[in-house]
């Protein structure tokens, strides 16, 4: 599987972004699928994660409210709309795939929060927010 994000770029605080993941090479359906992001110095965090359906939602707390994780089953895209941004979401954003059976086995309160649950990674978007 092949995951390619783009999106990215530089916005004022405020302002909003939509980031997109286009997924090839397997069997798009069988995944549950993620956003994660990381700044210089830092661990990669958890951002959002979205079940193969699109049924379930999870997000971290810290962008509960502002983004949104969707994706298009047909066109095989995943998203992850970003509003409201600010100077604490620069990162680089990757999106990451998991198997559905492997998602649905974790406790809901943790489902998809784990890096290292993750069987497979984009290269990365950049997203820089200015004060």
């Amino acid at each position: 599987m092949r995951l390619v994000e783009s999106g990215g770029g530089l916005v004022q605080a405020g302002g909003s972004l939509r980031l997109s993941c286009a997924i090839s090479g397997r069997t798009f359906g069988s995944y549950a699928m993620g956003w994660f992001r990381q700044d210089v110095g830092k661990e990669r965090e958890f951002v959002a994660t979205i079940s193969w359906s699109g049924d379930e939602t999870y997000y971290a707390d810290s962008v509960k409210g502002r983004f949104t994780i969707s994706r298009d089953n047909v066109v095989e895209m995943v998203y992850l709309d970003m509003s409201s941004l600010k100077p604490e979401d620069t990162a680089v954003y990757y999106c990451s795939a998991m198997t559905e059976g492997r998602w649905f086995r974790q406790d809901p309160g943790l489902r998809g929060r784990e890096p290292h649950d993750y069987d497979y990674w984009g290269q990365g978007t950049q997203v820089s927010i200015s004060a």
